[in-house]
């Protein structure tokens, strides 16, 4: 029952892959495609500011994508979820966010719940590198 069930999570796990690979795929065709359409509009080869933020957006949901595609790999590999690359997407989903928010529509508290979100993630990732640059260091050193 238990190489059934390994099976069928490997199985699960590389239809994961194929369509995040395939959305990954669109997404740069649209993105190539949004791109081309602004640049071409007048006045020619000039972004707007309101363009650009959106084509950064666009990057850095691709970008998420990317990261979560290496997320899944890395748990088909060792069957682990490698918290670093989930805080490393965290931060990405949220740096995205920061980009297209319009700051002049969001009260102060909302703001200030951002950045704490921010200050979270980046102590969250800081902690979890500290920790695991110290742990083959630790072993090594008591194997020795």
């Amino acid at each position: 029952m238990s190489t059934y069930l390994k099976t069928f999570e490997k199985i699960v796990i590389l239809a994961l892959i194929a369509m995040m690979v395939l959305v990954i795929f669109l997404s740069v065709i649209e993105l190539a495609w949004i791109l081309i359409q602004d640049l071409i509009k007048p006045p020619i080869l000039l972004l707007g500011i309101d363009d650009l933020l959106d084509i950064f957006g666009f990057f850095l949901l691709i970008l998420i994508g990317v990261e979560l595609l290496e997320t899944i790999k890395a748990y088909l590999a060792e069957h682990v979820v490698h918290v670093e690359i989930v805080l490393e997407v965290a931060s990405i989903a949220l740096a995205r966010k920061v980009i297209i928010l319009d700051v002049k529509e969001l009260s102060s508290l909302t703001l200030i719940g951002i950045a704490a979100l921010i200050i979270a993630l980046a102590a969250a990732y800081f902690l979890e590198r500290h920790i695991h640059r110290s742990k083959p260091n630790s072993q090594d050193s008591g194997a020795g």
